[in-house]
């Protein structure tokens, strides 16, 4: 609701013809990145806790000006490290004049092209609760101004979220020049193709100039509007003078900052169907001298309104929400948008923003590996404290490790953060904290088993999760034993992998029955052995299993190793081809003994062939600008086509009952002795008696990349003779399918075609698709026909001045060994497993290690607690997007939280710990399979039932602020939708049971007995 006096305000508002006298909102921002070229702490110091002290007091001193805040992590420091009572309670009378307004209200502004949905809705959540617990205020508008391109998948979650409106501004160079000669700047957004009008959305993309004041002003050499000139780094000079501020206005020039001003809202009117102008004023890292900013800028609105006549302008000091307001009280019909995105970003023809798909691919690993663990900690430890109320671990210590890691993958989701194109200390910052977070959640679900399991406090625990390179150490006289917790809801079968220092070992579960398991030589060390166990995990739960080092008729199958001869795939003998066979339950694998390299895939059900081949290539770009167009942390420009990395290939087949590994390395001739390049391929044969079905239909791929040379960008190409007629499909943050087509253009035409996969690609046929799953994010392109190619890594060099200022060159000498899964077959086989799929490889069981010194058999107490009595399970087109326990002490009704923050009274007493947080995400589009995208009915008390009893379950948005049922966002008028009011969207039954609808996700505050 705007304030009373708002209302007042747009009653007097001429006609709604949309034109008339124009009217600029002057919007006081500033654009503040949670890291880039510099690390938050420096950026805390040098500029930003004086944005937030010296806007609150200039603020308080001009009854007309206002100001919007934009990320939270900046915010919650200054409130909780810096900001004094006064000023704490000066913000809470702004926000309710409506003078400071948050917008977004994530901790970031996330990169919308390789974040998955998870992470961004985490971010979101993580400020929405910060800003509603503190204040009793939830943001209704969106600033995304400077992710490098728009995702159709944000558009969704902010509806969800209660967004009346959306704004975005990085859209290609040409497609914004045609948009704004046709005033189509503005329009009602669909995301989502099965939610459609439910959650459309508003939105506006900024016209050429983007979120910055215009710096040029004709009566200048300085920039203008930037009256506290540039933040300086490391320190605020003493003298508060800042390099580049602009003239202050005077009487002599202050026609000509009218006139320069008046011009610019002149121009960017003619771009859009009403006369209101969104009049940004600020830039990156502006306001930290608030009072010379307003008291200048007050001076130039106060002669542009006396003159307005003259001008044929008003201007006003306006917050985002004064502006949609404006907008949307001119009643006019809006253009509908369908879900196609703004993606790939291009600033000028040799400008293709693709290359930060790839860049700094660790960071993008590390941080999805992060998101993972805490998506497992969080579902772990809100079991174990509804089932353990009278437990040992301290809840809100635990809590805090929780929310370290909360905080950390927050932060790196921001637009300069996972997307790699920060700065070498930037980038150490992101994976420091990403680093504390793990290793807190890791002890804590260490000593969560502990406790459950009464261990006598000698057996340690460390945990390890999904790293090869952290084993059991090599003690024989111990019993070892491995926990494996699967988070997700639904019943798993799949293989764990442990380092081990014997060949001949067993594997045995709670009961002491051996466990299917296979040893083979490590390809990571030559000093170790992998251990694979086949674990079958129902949803949510945990398993033990011990393993013993003995040459015993049950130990393990042995994975046998046979090496073939490196090939020189330059003088293959094309005729006398000779075919290795490589063979599971679900595909036959082929290798060509002539290259050792793949040759074709059967799936074995339909029986159908397809030809298939992968290499890796490298694209060579420029680094000197003198040359020609260079690639850095952001761009892609490469100079030709990709070029073959080897003349031969090395290959060793290793083999067992379970598991079939193939190893393939690859040289640059046939003389090199070290390798760049190597691909590990996994298939598996499960045996009776297990659901093989996932495990069955993938073939895993692990590569291993690096180090590369200087200024070239690594390819693995896989070349199939599947008709695709080039058009490729990627996934949009996890959460929906885009199709691309391929389109050529003038110039740079390769890097315009590349696209992100930040989980799914496929190519098809008519009958056929080849899918690809990965567990980061990565450029994904098909440069021909019945192709797809995956960049895998990026390590580049440029003269470029800006890059080299801000050390934003990308010298990765790093070694990558991405994941990715391949699944062939039939279009309705692949929709029924690629869900389920990814989600497996997003969030593969967790391990943690321990030792039980001196126990011959495992104690009782083990035997007992080891399987969950009540697992945890859900549909297969369902996905249990969150179980957690977020520890907010707001009150879920409105107008108690409201009055309690009034009165005070909002911050006392403990986290709370009664309140859990879950979210029900559907995986289907509507129409997608026959089956699977029907909606389904969820019993939430009978689901959470091994968690404890249910007594109360309430229906939120989607980062939990609003009560669905009050939540009434603005409905803009459409050619399909005639009449404008509120859109209010979801049915939920009073007894607990929620039919999930296609795409939906359903979020709700959920709350237990004797809590």
């Amino acid at each position: 609701m705007p304030p009373p006096l708002l209302l007042l305000f747009f009653s007097l508002l001429p006609p709604a013809d949309g034109r008339g006298e124009l009217r600029a909102f002057v919007v006081a921002h500033s654009h503040m990145d949670v890291g880039w070229v510099y690390t938050v702490q420096e950026s805390m110091h040098a500029y930003a806790a004086n944005v937030y002290t010296t806007v609150v007091e200039e603020l308080m001193k001009g009854k007309q000006r206002k100001f919007i805040a934009v990320e939270q992590e900046f915010f919650r420091l200054w409130w909780d490290a810096v900001a004094t009572d006064t000023q704490k309670q000066q913000v809470h009378q702004l926000l309710q004049e409506g003078r400071l307004e948050f917008v977004i209200g994530g901790q970031v502004m996330h990169d919308e092209a390789v974040t998955l949905i998870d992470d961004q809705i985490l971010q979101l959540t993580e400020g929405h609760g910060f800003l509603y617990e503190t204040f009793g205020i939830r943001p209704q508008f969106s600033w995304h101004i400077d992710p490098f391109g728009a995702s159709a998948t944000t558009p969704t979650l902010f509806a969800l979220a209660g967004f009346n409106a959306h704004l975005i501004s990085r859209v290609d160079y040409d497609l914004k020049a045609d948009m704004q000669k046709n005033k189509k700047l503005q329009f009602v957004w669909q995301g989502s193709p099965s939610l459609s009008e439910r959650q459309e959305i508003f939105t506006h993309v900024m016209d050429q100039y983007s979120y910055c004041t215009p710096s040029q002003i004709p009566f200048s050499n300085r920039s203008g509007f930037y009256w506290n000139g540039i933040a300086a780094f490391p320190d605020p000079p003493k003298d508060g003078v800042y390099p580049n501020m602009s003239l202050p206005v005077t009487d002599t020039n202050i026609h000509l900052y009218a006139k320069t001003m008046v011009a610019n809202i002149k121009e960017r009117a003619a771009w859009f169907r009403t006369s209101d102008v969104l009049w940004p004023w600020g830039c990156d890292k502006q306001f930290f001298n608030a009072s010379v900013q307003y008291s200048n800028m007050d001076l130039l609105l106060d002669y542009i309104n006396k003159h307005s006549d003259e001008f044929g302008v008003t201007v006003q000091y306006a917050t985002v929400g004064d502006y949609f307001q404006a907008i949307y009280s001119r009643n006019l019909t809006w253009e509908i948008r369908d879900s196609q995105d703004f993606l790939p970003y291009s600033t000028e023809p040799f400008q293709a923003w693709t290359g930060f798909y790839t860049s700094r691919s660790t960071l993008k690993g590390v941080a999805r590996r992060a998101s993972s663990l805490l998506y497992a900690g969080e579902s772990f430890f809100t079991q174990y404290v509804q089932k353990h109320p009278a437990s040992s671990i301290c809840k809100c210590g635990a809590l805090k490790q929780l929310q370290s890691l909360r905080w950390a993958v927050s932060e790196v989701q921001h637009h300069d953060g996972i997307t790699g194109t920060e700065s070498p200390k930037v980038k150490d910052m992101y994976m420091n904290n990403l680093m504390y977070g793990i290793f807190n959640v890791k002890k804590l679900m260490a000593s969560i088993i502990f406790d459950m399991n009464n261990a006598k406090k000698n057996g340690e625990v460390y945990s390890s999760v999904y790293n090869k390179d952290s084993g059991i150490p090599g003690a024989t006289d111990v019993d070892q034993y491995v926990v494996v917790y699967n988070p997700l809801a639904w019943n798993i079968t799949t293989f764990v992998t442990v380092s081990v220092s014997h060949l001949a070992m067993s594997v045995y579960d709670e009961l002491g029955l051996p466990v299917p398991a296979q040893v083979q030589s490590s390809v990571e060390s030559h000093s170790t052995y992998d251990l694979y166990i086949l674990v079958a995990i129902s949803g949510l739960s945990y398993r033990k299993y011990s393993i013993k080092a003995l040459n015993g008729k049950q130990s393990a199958f042995i994975g046998r190793s046979v090496k073939y001869k490196q090939k020189d795939i330059t003088r293959a003998d094309q005729e006398s081809r000779q075919l290795l066979p490589v063979v599971n339950n679900c595909y036959q694998v082929l290798f060509d003994q002539n290259t050792n390299l793949m040759h074709s895939i059967t799936e074995r059900e339909t029986n159908q062939t397809v030809r298939l081949t992968q290499e890796f290539l490298e694209y060579h770009v420029n680094g000197d600008v003198k040359k020609g167009p260079i690639s850095d942390n952001y761009l892609f420009a490469p100079n030709a086509s990709a070029i073959p990395v080897s003349k031969a290939v090395g290959l060793e087949v290793v083999s067992g009952n379970l598991m079939t590994e193939i190893r393939q390395y690859f040289y640059s001739n046939v003389t090199a002795q070290d390798y760049v390049y190597a691909v590990y391929t996994r298939m598996y044969t499960i045996p009776e008696g297990y659901d093989g079905k996932l495990l069955c239909h993938r073939i895993e791929q692990e590569y291993s990349v690096g180090p590369l040379e200087l200024n070239r960008e690594a390819v693995l190409r896989t070349s199939t003779n599947l008709n695709t007629r080039q058009l490729l499909y990627t996934d949009s943050n996890g959460y929906q399918i885009q199709k691309r087509p391929f389109k050529a253009y003038m110039n740079n035409t390769v890097a315009r075609n590349y696209y992100p996969m930040v989980q799914t690609a496929y190519i098809e046929d008519d009958t056929t698709r080849l899918m690809l799953l990965a567990e980061r994010a990565h450029g994904v392109s098909s440069q021909g026909n019945g192709q797809v190619e995956v960049m895998l890594h990026r390590r580049l060099w440029n003269n470029l001045q800006w890059d080299l200022n801000y050390n934003l060159t990308l010298n990765d000498s790093s070694v990558v060994r991405p994941v990715i899964w391949l699944i062939l077959g039939t279009k309705a086989l692949t929709n029924v497993l690629y869900r389920t799929s990814g989600l497996a490889l997003e969030h593969r069981p967790v391990v943690m290690f321990g030792a039980l010194s001196d126990k011959p058999k495992l104690p009782r107490q083990l035997q007992q607690n080891s399987v969950h009595g009540s697992p945890v399970t859900v549909p297969p087109n369902l996905h249990l997007q969150t179980l957690s326990i977020p520890g907010w002490r707001y009150s879920s009704n409105h107008a108690e939280q409201v009055h309690s923050v009034r009165a005070g009274k909002q911050k006392q007493g403990d986290a709370n710990f009664s309140r859990a947080l879950l979210r029900i995400r559907h995986l289907y589009e509507v129409g997608e399979d026959p089956v699977l995208s029907q909606p389904v009915m969820v019993n939430l008390k009978s689901l959470l039932n091994g968690l404890g009893s249910v007594i109360l379950v309430e229906e939120r948005s989607l980062t939990g602020t609003w009560d669905v049922n009050t939540l009434k966002r603005w409905k803009w008028k459409t050619a399909q939708y005639p009449s404008k009011g509120f859109s209010n969207s979801t049915e939920t039954s009073e007894n607990s049971i929620v039919t999930v609808h296609p795409k939906e996700i359903r979020t709700f505050f959920v709350y237990f007995q004797g809590q």
